[in-house]
């Protein structure tokens, strides 16, 4: 669905941010991005939705060149960026306002998805009366109304308390058999990255590397305390420590 091919960028002529750098996500797949602040991975994240174009490399959706890539990918950036003076029901229909398309059939698909995410009593309440927590379904559930098969999350528990979280990795992994979606996710939280990935990139060195995460699905988020994802963190933080 993906496919990153040499792809570099830089802000400082004399100094790439993201240099050579490919990598692929096939459909369905849930692959998590991580590495070190300043690594370049919310860049990475800017440069597949066509917010910013690469330097040199090219960046491929389905199979094809994607020159125009604005609008094609659904993204969900860090903060939940709610409009304050929207409803939730009104900030989910955004997506919707934005690329002309109607409304009214959408409104039943909307309230059914709300019901999923246990947002029913929330429909008409505003951003300040929600938790951290609900903000971040709603942000979700916008993202999902866009209708792209390829879904960017650039951290989007990371705010969250660790409790919070937790709750969040709940819902999402009850979910995920749902939506039929491919995933691309930025995390620096390990135990989240192998909890939800297929795959996980880990950007920063001279070459990106692939952890390939085998622990069977469905999953659910008791199984940090096992003995595989203990040792697969294990690996995960030799791999990291080794190449900073």
């Amino acid at each position: 669905m993906l496919s990153l091919q040499e792809v570099t960028y830089r802000f400082d002529p004399s100094r790439p941010l993201i240099q050579n750098l490919s990598l692929d996500v096939k459909q369905g797949e849930f692959v998590s991005v991580i590495g070190a602040s300043g690594s370049g991975k919310s860049t990475l994240f800017k440069l597949i939705t066509g917010l910013l174009e690469p330097d040199q490399g090219d960046i491929l959706l389905n199979g094809k060149l994607a020159v125009n890539r604005l609008g094609n990918v659904g993204y969900m950036p860090q903060k939940d960026l709610l409009l304050p003076w929207r409803t939730v029901l009104d900030n989910i229909l955004l997506p919707l306002e934005i690329m002309k398309e109607s409304k009214q059939g959408k409104v039943t698909e909307i309230r059914e998805w709300l019901a999923r995410f246990g947002l029913s009593e929330y429909e008409k309440a505003f951003p300040h009366e929600l938790s951290g927590g609900m903000k971040q379904r709603v942000a979700f559930l916008r993202t999902l109304m866009t209708g792209r098969e390829l879904l960017l999350l650039d951290e989007p528990f990371g705010a969250l308390d660790s409790m919070t979280k937790r709750k969040m990795h709940s819902w999402l992994l009850g979910l995920w058999g749902e939506l039929q979606k491919t995933v691309l996710f930025i995390t620096h939280d390990l135990e989240e990255a192998i909890l939800l990935s297929d795959r996980i990139y880990l950007l920063g060195w001279d070459d990106v590397k692939e952890v390939r995460v085998n622990l069977p699905r469905p999953r659910n988020p008791e199984q940090i305390y096992q003995s595989e994802f203990i040792t697969l963190r294990k690996e995960l933080e030799m791999l990291i420590h080794h190449e900073s």
